[in-house]
This record gives structure tokens, sequence and C-alpha cells, in this order.
């Protein structure tokens, strides 16, 4: 299993940072434009909330795939969770942490968790290429979620 972390520290309430992360419609614009990602089950707009799932489909590496997932923990405005529940990982969680890190500054951290499927063959992909790529899209969409919040 791979962990990615990743703090961004952003100049903005606490409230504000929490219910702009769990954003399905600012999710699908935050995140790199050439995935084609897009919501097509569950909540698919608005604010996602504790319990609910959502469907996302993606291009990743060329293959369109689908993830689903549930908010699997929930406490505004620190903490959320969601499961994957299908997707073409083995096992996918994503924590979604929020702190008060200064005057009007929220510290968000994110952990990601995740194993893939296909024994050996997938341990081997997880460490050459997917603990990059995922850090690479969690730092990319945070940045651009702290550029939103700050404005």
């Amino acid at each position: 299993m791979i962990e990615v972390t990743t703090v961004t520290r952003i100049n903005a309430p606490i409230e504000r940072c929490f219910d702009i992360a769990r954003d399905i419609d600012l999710h699908t614009r935050t995140v790199w434009k050439h995935t084609q990602e897009r919501a097509i089950a569950g909540v698919t707009s608005g604010m996602i909330g504790h319990g609910d799932t959502v469907t996302f489909e993606a291009v990743h590496f060329g293959v369109r795939q689908t993830l689903t997932s549930r908010i699997t923990a929930y406490d505004r405005p620190y903490l959320f969770v969601d499961q994957m529940e299908r997707g073409a990982f083995k096992s996918m969680s994503h924590e979604h942490h929020f702190s008060v890190c200064g005057e009007q500054e929220t510290c968000m951290r994110d952990t990601l968790r995740f194993e893939a499927p296909l024994g050996v063959l997938g341990w081997t992909v997880e460490r050459l290429i997917l603990k990059r790529y995922m850090q690479a899209f969690l730092e990319s969409r945070n940045e651009k979620l702290k550029s939103m919040l700050e404005r």
C-alpha cells in the first residue's frame, strides 16, 4: 500500500476551505484537464456529505475509468474521508484534514492511501509510476483550490 500526503496552507477560513474541498462542481474544474473528469452518478453537483456516494469518470494513462467513492467519515469543518467502493484500485482511501494554523489561515492536509491490483506487477507500478502521479495530481488540485479560495 502506498501513502501520499500533501499539506497546503490557505489564507481563508477553515469552514470555507472544508466546503470548497467537498464541492463536486469545483472538484471537476480543479483536476487536470486532460483527464476529462466528470461526475456521472451519485452526488453529481454541489456539496457531498456523510454517507453520500459519487462516481467519477476520467481518463488516466489513456484508459477511461470509473471510480465510486463513499464519504465514510465526516466532521465539519475538520475532516472528511472518501473510501473507494468500486474502481481500478484494489483499495483507496482519501482523508481530507483541516486545521487552523494561523490568523485566518487554514492547513489542508490530504492523505491518500491506495493499493493497485495485480500482485507483484501492481506493487511495482505503485512504486515506479502511481506514487509520483498521485502526488502530482493532489498537489495540482490543491494549488488550484488555494488560488480559488484566496481570490
